[in-house]
């Protein structure tokens, strides 16, 4: 730790912050409409939107967050690497190009094109506000761990300014330029951050023969580590029956999560055509599946080099461990680029969370319920979507100061129970249950992000442990962590039981034009258009 050196890690982090304002800067000087705003124009290619969903999503949780898991709990940490990369999967095969051809800016487009529009609209922007501030705490703590890192800083209120500063230097990236802005930073961020984890990877095989063995033998052997159960399934999940429970109910929220991820989701209207959507989510699968490779020597590389026991101690705990091994590599200069890029990887997801989340407020509860979908002026539209998102890097920053010791990869996980409560059980009712209806949507968007955020509330995560959110309380009264394994059922059965019991009728007329526009694209240019 004594080798950090503030002044050069401040320098470069400094210098990357200087130049992705400036190419933010450039972008947003044609910046004009809504769609603009939001989609970028609709003018990035399936290979650049690849690497920005690669960009979008290889968060904080998937640097910091699974290199720390891994170092601390060995194989049981890696298995946050497969459920974020099979999720992928499901994405692929059941909504990235039907939601392309169906919507237009937001996910309550879809939602709401053959349901009642206003009471759609304001549930699937209260939903995507839900996922949003979940996703952005894991950024936020991400983020306050790695400047104080950086800054030798300790101390609780040395850490809550350093989140604050951070906060306010994301929200200038969303304000100043916009969908095509944060597209540029993360396409910047992916390349930099898959180049830097290239780096690190080869370097730790390297230094033990290119022999995978010897990396995992070597963490295994560390005194104050966990030994021979790091190689093995159970290290966190496996004391009992009820750590097995709370790892099927991660595995689900981690799986069916990604499709249901509003600022994943926003990145499909970025791109012309649907077949370009598709071709961003193989790009991306391929990205974020070598990346994921790259975890593992990192995660397992960080456990032999540094060790559990200092990672543990170091400002940010388990999420230190890349950064740290990246000082035991090659020395401040090394820790000075990992810890810049780490930075753009948190910069990066948080412009597109909070663009995401502004686009919706402003779109489908300004425009389509408090205007009742009159005209109303791109510029108004688009000013009311950057006030929104002053107020959402407010609750985040406060967010992230509640939750500044906790893993992040843990803290995406709850964020992806939500979108997978709230969301994927209506988005796929909504593409493929023809007899679907409004008072079936609702009750499935608002049961599952209820029955989400109560359990989350109500569980370990908040209270009742010394790593808890709120450790000095404790009110646990559900036994998991991750509510995923109760609330992305209920969701889905809240969804059959509204629909079911309603009194409404499915439009029929509007369920073949959203089944034919979602199957070929046909009147989706038109629509963009307009």
């Amino acid at each position: 730790m004594s080798e950090i050196n503030p002044v050069l890690n401040m320098s470069i982090f400094g210098a990357f912050v200087a130049v992705t304002l400036f190419i933010v800067f450039r972008a947003s000087r044609n910046t004009n409409t809504a769609a603009d705003y939001y989609a970028a124009g609709r003018s990035f290619t399936g290979s650049q939107n690849g690497f920005a969903i690669a960009g979008d999503y290889l968060s904080a949780a998937s640097f910091l967050g699974i290199c720390g898991a891994i170092a601390i709990n060995g194989y049981d940490g890696f298995l946050y690497s497969i459920g974020f990369l099979v999720a992928w999967l499901v994405a692929l095969l059941l909504v990235a190009e039907l939601l392309r051809n169906t919507g237009k800016f937001t996910m309550g487009d879809v939602l709401a094109f053959r349901m009642r529009q206003r009471p759609v609209r304001a549930a699937a922007a209260l939903a995507t506000l839900a996922v949003s501030f979940f996703y952005l705490l894991a950024q936020m703590a991400g983020g306050g761990s790695l400047v104080n890192l950086l800054m030798g800083i300790e101390g609780e209120v040395g850490q809550a300014i350093v989140i604050a500063v951070v906060g306010v230097v994301m929200i200038l990236y969303v304000l100043i330029g916009g969908m095509k802005g944060t597209t540029w930073v993360q396409i910047i961020k992916a390349g930099l951050l898959i180049a830097g984890a290239l780096v690190m990877t080869v370097w730790v095989l390297g230094l033990y023969g290119f022999n995978l063995s010897e990396v995992l033998g070597q963490a295994a052997a560390q005194p104050d580590g966990k030994g021979q159960d790091l190689l093995a399934p159970g290290a966190k999940y496996g004391e009992n029956t009820l750590t097995q429970l709370d790892f099927i109910s991660l595995a689900l929220a981690l799986v069916l999560g990604t499709a249901g991820l509003p600022h994943v989701l926003m990145r499909f209207y970025t791109v012309p055509t649907a077949k370009e959507a598709r071709r961003s989510v193989v790009w991306a699968i391929s990205l974020i599946g070598l990346f994921y490779l790259f975890t593992l020597v990192l995660g397992y590389g960080a456990g032999a080099l540094v060790g559990p026991e200092e990672i543990s101690s170091a400002p940010g705990g388990a999420n230190a461990a890349a950064p740290l091994l990246a000082l035991a590599l090659g020395g401040p200069l090394l820790l000075g680029f990992i810890a810049a890029v780490a930075f753009a990887t948190i910069l990066a997801v948080v412009a597109g969370l909070t663009i995401t989340a502004s686009a919706s407020f402003a779109h489908d509860v300004y425009v389509n319920v408090i205007r009742r979908g009159k005209d109303s002026s791109a510029i108004n539209e688009v000013k009311v979507a950057r006030i929104t998102a002053l107020v959402i890097g407010a609750c985040a920053i406060a967010g992230g100061i509640l939750a500044k010791n906790q893993n992040v990869a843990f803290l995406v996980a709850l964020a992806f129970a939500v979108a997978a409560s709230a969301n994927l059980p209506t988005i796929l009712y909504t593409l493929f249950w023809k007899r679907f209806n409004t008072t079936g949507a609702l009750w499935s968007m608002y049961g599952g992000l209820s029955a989400a955020i109560v359990l989350i509330i109500f569980s370990p995560a908040v209270s009742g442990s010394e790593t808890a959110m709120v450790p000095g309380a404790d009110f646990a009264l559900f036994p998991l962590s991750n509510p995923g394994l109760v609330s992305i059922p209920l969701s889905f059965l809240l969804g059959w039981l509204g629909t079911m019991l309603s009194k409404d009728k499915a439009d029929p007329e509007k369920q073949a034009e959203m089944e034919v526009r979602s199957l070929t694209g046909a009147g989706a240019e038109k629509a963009v258009a307009h």
